[in-house]
């Protein structure tokens, strides 16, 4: 595994300045000595030793004045430069400005290989061989250090219970160790999209969509719909171990979709209302066996009226019809004696 060394860069103006000053002098070395040896020429007189040296010289001056300047390089805020050496890591530069490094520093650092997206009329044995080909495309050695937002897409999986659902997730990272991302992994930024994606699907086949039954001991295990809270802390931190390997850092994960699949909504939707209608009965008749025995003890207990317990029965039943009822009751008067 790499780790990741800081680099100390020089301040790149006073080579600039030194590089330009090399460059202007081998211009003038090349142009005196030019002009010297043609007014030598045209006089008949042999050539000076010097203005031949000038000429000559002039050469690797300019060399040393483009060898100068080839170190210069840019950095901005949130940028940093991985420093190779003949296949050599030394270090990682993380300040921003002008800068100066060994001219040798690679500018690239080998290829990588990325999937090609083919159309979708094509033959998938095709696909299959230009996948595993794919495209090489040089790697910089500047590496983002910004943070970065993966929205990946919808993907079906089985939560724990065995239903098939839609779930899909946001997930915010950054790169924390350049050496880890750039050497320890082929293609950093794809490795993340594939790694979301899989631990995306370890997560929520570890939970249910949503409480089965209304019973208490059910209702405090963690689900995917009622503990967004919880599924979204257990994703950070399965994505931060899968991660860890290619130095990515993620800030945060969080789940945008979550849904069953379209071919058991329909069959969930109606458990949903049948377990809300329920759970509304339940209510109803727990208020109103509690208002019957209210009404019952206070009649008794103030002597309003005198019940025995057949008619307690016959009261209560009448009580709990009204109560609990889903239509205005429509009283029936009895004008006799009780």
């Amino acid at each position: 595994m790499s780790t990741e060394k800081r680099l100390t860069a020089r301040s790149g103006w006073p080579f600039l300045a030194v590089g330009i000053l090399v460059l202007a002098a081998a211009v003038w070395m090349f142009a005196t000595g030019i002009i010297a040896l043609a007014i030598a020429d045209d006089m008949g007189e042999p050539a000076s030793p010097l203005e031949v040296a000038k000429s000559v010289g002039s050469i690797p001056v300019t060399f040393a004045g483009i060898v100068v300047l080839a170190g210069l390089f840019t950095l901005q805020p949130g940028q940093a430069r991985v420093c190779v050496l003949f296949g050599r890591y030394d270090g990682t530069v993380r300040a921003d400005g002008l800068l100066w490094a060994n001219p040798f520093y690679s500018r690239e650092l080998g290829a990588v290989t990325q999937a090609s997206t083919v159309d979708d009329a094509v033959n998938e044995t095709v696909k299959s061989v230009l996948n595993t080909l794919g495209e090489r495309q040089n790697r910089s050695s500047k590496v983002s250090l910004r943070a970065r937002t993966l929205n990946g897409d919808r993907i079906k999986v089985n939560d724990r219970m065995g239903n098939p659902i839609e779930i899909a997730t946001v997930v915010v990272w950054h790169v924390a160790d350049t050496a880890k991302a750039l050497f320890d992994v082929d293609d950093y930024e794809s490795y993340v999209s594939m790694t979301a994606e899989t631990a995306l699907r370890h997560v929520a086949s570890l939970y249910a969509y949503d409480h089965m039954e209304d019973d208490d001991a059910s209702n405090q295990s963690i689900t995917l719909r009622s503990n967004v809270e919880e599924v979204s802390q257990a994703l950070r931190e399965e994505l931060g171990r899968r991660l860890g390997r290619a130095g990515v850092a993620v800030d945060d994960a969080r789940l945008t979709h979550l849904a069953y699949a379209p071919e058991i909504a329909q069959a969930m939707l109606r458990r949903q209302q049948a377990e809300a209608i329920i759970a509304a009965r339940k209510k109803i008749v727990e208020g109103a066996v509690s208002m019957v025995d209210m009404a019952l003890s206070q009649l008794s207990d103030d002597g309003i009226v005198d019940f025995d317990e057949d008619r307690k029965a016959v009261m209560a039943s009448n009580l709990m019809v009204v109560l609990c009822g889903e239509s205005d009751a429509q009283p029936v008067l009895n004008a006799g004696s009780l």
